[in-house]
């Protein structure tokens, strides 16, 4: 692996101080507070900004069509990451936008991505359901014909940002009698429809996800993206970028794996406690002194740093399951002060290491669960091929 520095040109360097300079104007220390607040991960000012300026259009086309080189999409995903910038719906936008591109009407494309790149319409998943677990296959909510549209109901859970976004990339199973994965139909249903109901679910991190109810939601047929039961081929593509599983180029340039933002701020945590366990405490000692300290500290750097690097499905897997293990450590070593949050007075660490311990549980099951994503390099990494759930023989 190669570790060394990339080279920048001074146009490239010149595109990542102005970019930096941008994000240091539009997210300020209030964006951060209000995100922690509502723990929706989107500031619709920041959203419309970054519209505004061109680069929404740019990180979502490809270089050939006016997008950013797979440099300057490297220098984005960084900067916008270090401002800690309200982020992570565009990912989902700009992903499910390409699923229209790719898969639904032209007209559709037409009519919905301008909005998309201005950053004025959002798009969100509705694919998990309250009983359905990780394996979205198992969908239940049903959509039959009606002349020329559908009706659509069920219920969808997990479905974070809804309340921000226009569109909902639903999918919905349009023949129950059909084989599994055979029985799927994607739709984008706009989320103003008639029968839609949003409701707010908060997560232990404090973010805030939904669960969305469709009772009798008519859409037109115009809005079903790729053929009727083609679903599960449509959605493979979202979903292999979701779990981080989609080819890569070999220009070493692209994210190493899904979720390495949230390590990011875990190491930024580590960080800060580092440079309080080097300050003398009233009595004169530094914690650092104490070599379980220094030992533990040391860990956690080693482990953060192992996980950061390690690429693909294993680095998904690495990243939660590296803050799983290190988030509670980082409490420990501070004390019970390090159990009180941002903005509390006495906070050992003004609350990092007790938001990181908290963002620790959902990491490991966003877009999936770590035993799904173990299974999925067991089988498809490693060749193991498919576990056996059946009880054993007598």
């Amino acid at each position: 692996m190669d570790f060394a520095s990339v080279e920048l040109s001074p146009e490239d360097a010149e595109f990542r101080d102005e970019l930096r300079a941008f994000l240091a104007d539009i997210v300020t220390d209030e964006v951060r507070r209000r995100d922690r607040e509502t723990g929706e991960n989107f500031d619709e000012g920041v959203h419309l900004a970054l519209g505004a300026k061109g680069y929404l259009a740019s990180d979502w086309h490809d270089e050939s069509d006016g997008g950013f080189s797979a440099l300057r999409r490297r220098i984005w995903d960084l900067e916008i990451g270090r401002a800690h910038t309200p982020w992570f719906h565009w990912g989902t936008t700009a992903v499910v936008a390409k699923m229209m591109r790719d898969f639904g009407p032209s007209e559709l494309t037409d009519e919905v991505l301008p909005g998309v790149l201005s950053g004025e319409t959002r798009l969100c998943l509705g694919y998990t359901e309250p009983e359905g677990g990780s394996d979205v296959a198992t969908c239940k909510t049903r959509a039959v014909r009606d002349g020329d549209g559908w009706i659509i109901n069920g219920s969808k859970m997990f479905t974070s940002n809804a309340h921000n976004a226009r569109y909902v990339f639903l999918l919905t199973n349009t023949d129950p009698d059909a084989p599994k994965h055979k029985n799927l139909t994607m739709f984008l249903v706009p989320l103003d429809t008639p029968g839609v109901d949003i409701q707010p679910i908060r997560t232990i991190d404090g973010d805030r996800t939904n669960i969305v109810f469709y009772s009798d939601v008519r859409v037109d047929d115009r809005y079903r993206i790729g053929a009727v039961n083609g679903g599960w081929g449509v959605l493979r593509g979202a979903l292999d970028e979701e779990h981080g599983t989609a080819e890569k180029e070999d220009d070493g340039l692209q994210r190493v794996a899904v979720m390495s933002e949230h390590l990011t701020l875990m190491a930024e945590a580590i960080d800060a406690i580092a440079e309080l366990v080097t300050r003398p405490g009233a009595d004169g000692r530094r914690l650092v002194d104490d070599t379980s300290v220094a030992y533990r500290l040391g860990r956690s750097v080693a482990r953060t740093e192992a996980a950061l690097s390690t690429p693909g499905m294993f680095g998904r897997v690495a990243n939660a399951q590296t803050m799983r293990d290190v988030a509670p450590d980082l409490m420990d070593l501070l004390g019970s002060a390090s159990a009180l949050p941002i903005d509390t007075t006495g906070a050992a660490d003004d609350g990092g290491a007790e938001y990181i311990f908290r963002l620790a549980s959902p990491v490991g099951i966003y877009g999936g669960t770590l035993e799904v994503f173990r299974n999925m390099i067991a089988q498809h990494a490693l060749r193991l091929g498919r576990p056996a759930y059946s009880p054993p023989k007598s």
